[in-house]
Order: structure tokens, then sequence, then C-alpha cells
């Protein structure tokens, strides 16, 4: 019995044995591991990444010596031994007349490529990196890939030839061409969230978009106009720095149809008070191209960062709350937290807590937007103010006075740095613009609108019900103080207040001192959170500066923002450049054609700027030549004593004087 038990116990693990091993051996070879269920499998393009780039790089590479070659032959073609570079700038900043829109849009693709290279494990494209490397110094070394690559995307532009249009339009359009086609094959990508990389792209998608569309329209134009010295001349003509010089000068007073009427004065005056806050064009006046295009990445940083915070919690959350079953109750009954004894309705009140949460973030989050766009909008209007105040000679109030107004390395350092620190800010103030509304909806939600819905946990309401006396004794405090201070402390004599009943005013004072502390540890902790807020919704503003005004030094934006101002002033100022392009245009010496009377310009009108002020209707208002001519030279020689670019050229005693001519 034994040996046959033992045999059948031998026969049953040789059983069992065989039903384990024939699980192995019916496996198909070469199986793959089975993806965990709701995660796709990353996305495999017909083209390798590195592919794409190494073709981009080359073109990139090739447009660039091209370009070299042609300013080369352009400009220094007589003097090609000197062995000068033919570079192109890829931006001129401190020029007024050139067009904004192109360095915007590839600032604006710059900064969303590199805002794509936060999920990527791979920052150069053309490495790929194991799990025990470190991609960090790849990524850092990414940051200067990717200028590289847009270099000659915007130098184009500046290059200002039909050569030069016909290589920004391949290569915008292989760019173009090559985003899209990437984005079509994978649009969807588990990295983040499955559609992240289509949504983050659309900056970079419209910019260059738009740079496909440019450039043809540009080699269009060039082609047909055939854009030569004249054109260069008529440019020169309508610059912007006489069409500034003009408005200044010309002080044309505001029509009557803009003051508010009987039947719209309502309407008018809450414009004008929108107006004041926020920025509207003004007619000769333009604002810097570093400003445009801090504008221009303050909207895309936003709307970038807002779109990974959005992402990375609220899917995430939809998943929790759709997860959520009766095992719940038991969890938070180990925290000893009991919601009902009904576990269905536990289910619930978790999923509506849930929803709770996700709605006081998304709606932390359209607030923190909505702040960030419109303190952008003000400070636009602030800059424009700031610059205006300084063409015209004023002295602002940005904290201590600089020591000089001529260029230092500080200044010229921070007007490199201004627009990419613009951006910095504008990220880091979203984030704790969003941590801190997030955290303030949740505890409005969930200590008012949450109890007093559900009819439960009135912790609020608890709070205050055990501490009434406390707030009652310190409100009552409070008013009985003001009432007192204006009826019985405060008594008005020939129409002046005077302050009287001295002694009861010093017995109260003694008395309320212990409240007035209770009073005061109240308003500090208010006043902490009232700074917290206030600085924390200004963190990306530069103009504004967070410190105290004896310590706005130490405030590394705000100071930024000064020496940005300070070599924008001095190097861009538009009379300046109004009164430069005067003296180039020398009267030639052929006779000229007979003009009308009412064209006709002496040749010393014509060097003082008295062609600014030719309009079309001036004999018609019976302005005469003398009171043109000595409007004008008013006018110049104003916007010259404090322009601060030429007082350093001056004499001592002419830097000293004032508007009036009198001296300090």
């Amino acid at each position: 019995m034994a040996s046959q038990a033992a045999g059948n116990g031998n026969q049953t693990s040789s059983e069992v044995t065989d039903d384990y091993s024939s699980w192995y051996i019916e496996e198909p070879p070469g199986r793959s591991e089975l993806q965990p269920e709701g995660v796709e499998p990353p996305c495999q393009p017909s083209a390798p990444p590195a592919l794409h780039h190494a073709c981009l790089a080359s073109l990139s590479l090739l447009v660039l010596l091209l370009l070299a070659l042609l300013v080369r032959r352009r400009r220094l073609w007589p003097g090609c031994g000197h062995h000068r570079p033919g570079l192109p700038s890829p931006v001129d900043f401190l020029t007024g007349d050139r067009p904004w829109a192109v360095p915007t849009a590839v600032f604006m693709v710059l900064f969303s490529s590199l805002c794509l290279l936060l999920p990527e494990k791979d920052p150069l494209p053309f490495l790929s990196f194991t799990s025990a490397s470190s991609p960090g110094p790849w990524k850092l070394l990414a940051l200067l890939y990717y200028p590289a690559l847009y270099y000659p995307l915007a130098a184009c532009a500046t290059a200002g030839h039909q050569a030069a249009y016909l290589l920004g339009t391949v290569l915008s359009w292989t760019h173009f061409g090559i985003q899209v086609w990437q984005r079509a094959e994978c649009l969807q990508d588990p990295k983040i969230y499955k559609y992240y990389s289509v949504l983050a792209s659309l900056p970079l998608l419209l910019g260059l978009g738009f740079l496909s569309l440019w450039y043809p329209v540009q080699l269009v134009q060039s082609i047909r106009h055939q854009t030569g010295a004249a054109s260069k001349i008529k440019g020169l003509k309508t610059s912007y720095s006489e069409e500034y010089l003009r408005n200044l000068l010309c002080g044309k007073r505001p029509d009557s149809r803009t003051c508010p009427d009987s039947k719209h004065g309502l309407l008018s005056r809450a414009w004008a008070r929108f107006q004041h806050f926020i920025y509207t064009p003004q007619p000769g006046f333009r604002l810097p191209l570093k400003l445009v295009i801090s504008a221009t990445l303050t909207g895309t940083a936003t709307y970038q960062v807002a779109l990974l915070l959005l992402v990375t919690v609220v899917p995430t959350v939809q998943k929790v709350r759709a997860g959520i079953n009766t095992d719940v109750s038991y969890l938070l009954a180990g925290f000893g937290i009991v919601l009902s004894e009904d576990r269905q309705e536990v289910v619930e009140l978790v999923k509506h807590h849930l929803w709770t949460v996700e709605v006081c973030y998304i709606s932390a989050l359209v607030l923190s937007c909505s702040l960030t766009f419109l303190l952008l909008i003000r400070s636009l209007r602030t800059h424009r103010a700031n610059l205006q105040a300084l063409h015209r000679g004023a002295a602002l109030n940005l904290g201590p006075p600089l020591q000089s107004t001529h260029p230092s390395r500080q200044a010229i350092v921070s007007w490199m740095s201004f627009s990419a620190y613009q951006t910095a800010f504008t990220c880091l103030g979203l984030l704790a613009q969003q941590v801190i509304f997030f955290l303030g909806t949740t505890a409005l939600a969930f200590l008012v609108f949450v109890p007093v819905f559900h009819g439960r946990n009135l912790l609020l309401l608890r709070f205050l019900e055990s501490t009434w006396p406390f707030w009652l004794t310190l409100a009552l405090a409070v008013i009985l103080q003001n009432i007192a201070a204006h009826w019985v402390f405060l008594e008005t004599h020939h129409g002046y207040p005077e302050l009287t009943n001295r002694r009861v005013l010093c017995t109260a004072t003694f008395l309320l001192f212990p409240i007035n502390m209770l009073v005061g540890a109240v308003v500090a902790v208010w006043r902490v959170l009232l700074y917290s807020l206030y600085n924390t919704a200004h963190l990306g503003q530069m103009d504004l500066s967070l410190l105290p005004q004896r310590a706005t030094t130490l405030d590394p934006g705000y100071h930024t923002y000064r020496n940005f101002l300070r070599i924008e002033s001095s190097q861009s100022h538009p009379a300046v450049t109004a009164f430069c392009i005067l003296l180039l245009q020398v009267p030639s010496p052929r006779p000229q054609p007979p003009l009308a009377p009412q064209d006709s310009l002496r040749p010393s009108e014509e060097e003082e700027g008295m062609q600014l002020l030719q309009t079309k209707d001036l004999m018609a208002k019976g302005a005469g030549p003398k009171s043109s001519q000595s409007r004008a030279r008013w006018g110049l020689a104003y916007t010259l004593l404090h322009n601060p670019a030429l007082q350093a050229f001056r004499k001592a005693a002419l830097t000293r004087a004032r508007t009036n001519g009198a001296q300090s």
C-alpha cells in the first residue's frame, strides 16, 4: 500500500510537473511582453528623428554658408582681402524700421522646441542614451543646438535679397513639412499625455507656418518690384523715426468727436477708464522689438506651462475617479474617516470630492492665466509711458538715480538677457500663482461650499461658533476706536480738524493695549498673506519691484529692466535717428525743378527738419513759414538737448540746462 501510495504520489507530481512544463513549451517563441491595460505602446515613426535633424542641420549649415557668401559679395567685395566675416545678423533689435513679425515667429518656434525637450529622454536627436547614462549635460548642449538650428531661418530675413528670400522659403518649407510629418505620424505619445506632443507643438507649427508664407510673399514682391536703391530711399523717408518726430512736433489736438457727449457719457468714461489700464496702439509710437518679442514669449510661455500643468494632473485625477469602488470605504476607515454607513454612498461622496478638486484645479489655472495676460497688457502700457518719458528727457521714479546715462557693462548684459528673464519669470510666476490659487480655492470649496451643500463636516462653522467671542471682541474694539476717533477725539475748528480730549485718548490707548495687540496679530497674518499674494501675482512683471523703494537695487529683475530702458533710450532714440537721417539727406548740387508755392522749401529749412512739418493743409490753416520754422527749431533743440546719447558730447554747462534755458 505504501509503495502504491508512493507510486501514486510520484505519478501525481510528475503529472503536475508535466502540466507546468507544458505551459512554457507551448508558449510561442519570441513572444514580447504584454503592455499594461490602458497604456499605449510608443509610436514608431517611419523615419527616425535623427535622420530628420541630420537633414535639417545640413540644410541650415548650407543656407548659412550661402548667406555668408551673399553678404560678402554684396557688402565686402572691394575688401575681400581683409577676410572680414559676411554672416548676417539674425535679428536687428535696435532698429525700429525692421518688421517684427519674423523675429517674433522665430523666437516662438525656438521656445516651443525647447519646451518639447521636457519629456524627451534623448535631448539631442543624434545621440541615444541608455538608462545608465545621464542626459543632463546633453540637455545643456541642446540649449545651444536649437538656436544654431534656427539661426539661418531668421538670418534670411535680415539679408534683404532675392536669393536670401529663396533660401528662407526652402528652409521654412522644409522645417514646416518635417514637423507636420512627425505630428501626423505620431498623434499620440504616452510620455506625459497622449496628445501633449501635438498640443505643445501648436505654437511651433504656427510660427513655421507663418514663415513658410512670409518668405514666398517677400520673394514675389522683390521680383515684381525689383527692390534696389530707390526702394531703400523710399523706406528711409517713411521711417518710424520721422513718423515719431512728425507726430511729436505737429502737436495735433484731440478731435472734438473723441470727447464724450451727453448721450454716451457713461460709456465713454468707462472706455477711457478701461484704456487707462490696458495697452492700446498709439499713432506715432512703436514698442521696441525686444518688448514685442518679450510679450510674445510671455504668451507662449503661459500656454506651454498651463498645458503642462493641465495634462499632468487632470487626466490622472479623472482616472482615479473612474477607478473608485467600494474598497475606498475600508481605506478611509483605516484613517478614522467614516463618511457614511452605506458603501455606495461613500463611493459617490469620494467621486464628488475628487470632482471638486478637479474643478478647483482648473479654476485656479484659468485664473492664473487670465491674471498673467492682464498684467502683460498693463505692463506694455507701462513700458510705453517709461520710454516716452525717457525720450523727452524726463527723470523716471525707478528707484535710485543712475550714476551715468552712458552704456555700461551691466546695462549691456541686462539688455541682452531681458527677454529671456521675462520668459523665465513668467513661467515661475505662473507656477507660483497656480499653487497659491489652487490651495485657496480648495480650502474655500471644502470649508464652505461642500459642507454647506452636503450639510456635514461643517468645520469652519464649528470653529467660528467656538471662537465667536474672540472675533466679536476684536470687531467691537476696532469699530469703537474708529467711532471714538471720529466723534470724540477729533473736532473741526475753522475748517481744519484738530485733536481734542487728549486725556481720554491716552486712557483709552492704555486700556485697549492688550486687545489691540490681538488685533495686531490678526493684521500681521493678513499682511503676510496679502504680501505673498501680491508678490506672487506680480512675480512675472519686471517693471515692478517686489522690494521697497530703498531696496530696489537688490531686485535682479527690476535692475535688469532699468538697464534695459537705459540702453533702449540711448541707442534707439527715434529723434536722434531722424536727425541723423536729415543730416544724410544733403541737398544735391544739381538744379531742382520748380515746385508749387505750398511745397517750396529753402535749403536751410530742409536741414532743420521742416519737411517733417509740411502737411497738405499747411497753407489752408494760415500757418506762416516763420511760425513753422520756429516751432521746428524749438522742437528739434528740445529733443536733442534731452537726448542721453548726445549728452556725453556736449559741454558741461549745457548738460545742466533746463527746458526754459535756466541754469541749475
